[in-house]
């Protein structure tokens, strides 16, 4: 196999370990032999197969591993034991560490932090301030930013979006094209799917189901089903 990048001699000193600078030796994607790119700890943090990269001052770390046809750029960092692969990408100031997946055509920017053990891919985009982690999967076309927070074994797919400073925990789910904003606390073993809006101060927890074109902007906590 030819080899599509070297490590060079110039290093920086990045949390206690050494990051060498690295060099394309042949053409690929929009990288020409000759190109400096980012800064990896060893060749395991970058895979010679496929057209991934590590570009600009982005960093990679430890046991993490950039795939596939994956970017990491801007100061993006990913380390741990964090996989990004498929066409993901990785940018801003955007962290990725912990055991996070990042796959497909995921887009993760801004201040963005994805950890623990917590899953993203299709087409989803994270960014802002938001923060996946535990056992978290967003998936599909769904979007999270601003301050939102999304936990524990929460799932968000479909087309939905959570914003503001939202939180989304325990086995809590929204899907559809729901929307969930403002302060809104959705926990429990809830799910917000159809065409539902909430936002407010809204709580709703336990069992409670909010389907179909609902608009919720009371502050009224939520436990049972609305459809």
């Amino acid at each position: 196999m030819e080899k599509k990048y070297e490590l060079t001699q110039e290093t920086i000193n990045f949390k206690s370990r050494v990051l060498h600078r690295i060099r394309a030796l042949k053409d690929f994607a929009n990288v020409k032999a000759g190109d400096l790119g980012g800064w990896i700890e060893s060749e395991r943090n970058l895979s010679d197969y496929g057209e991934s990269w590590v570009a600009d001052e982005a960093k990679v770390h430890g046991d993490a591993e950039i795939s596939g046809d994956a970017k990491i750029c801007g100061d993006a960092k990913v380390c741990g034991n964090a996989a990004v692969y498929g066409g993901a990408m990785v940018c801003g100031n955007a962290r990725i560490f912990d055991y996070a997946n990042i796959g497909d055509n995921a887009r993760i920017f801004g201040n963005a932090e994805i950890y623990d053990n917590a899953r993203v891919y299709d087409y989803v985009e994270i960014y802002g301030n938001a923060r996946v982690s535990g056992s978290a999967c967003v998936s599909n076309n769904a979007q999270v930013y601003g301050d939102a927070r999304i936990y524990g074994d929460a799932e968000i797919f479909g087309d939905a979006k959570i914003y503001g400073d939202a939180k989304v925990y325990g086995s809590a789910a929204v899907y559809d094209n729901a929307i969930v904003h403002g302060d809104v606390r959705i926990y429990g073993d809830a799910e917000i799917s159809g065409d539902a809006k909430i936002c407010g101060h809204t709580k709703v927890s336990d069992d409670a189901g909010i389907h179909g074109e609902v608009d919720i902007t009371e502050d009224t906590p939520v436990r049972g089903e609305i459809y």
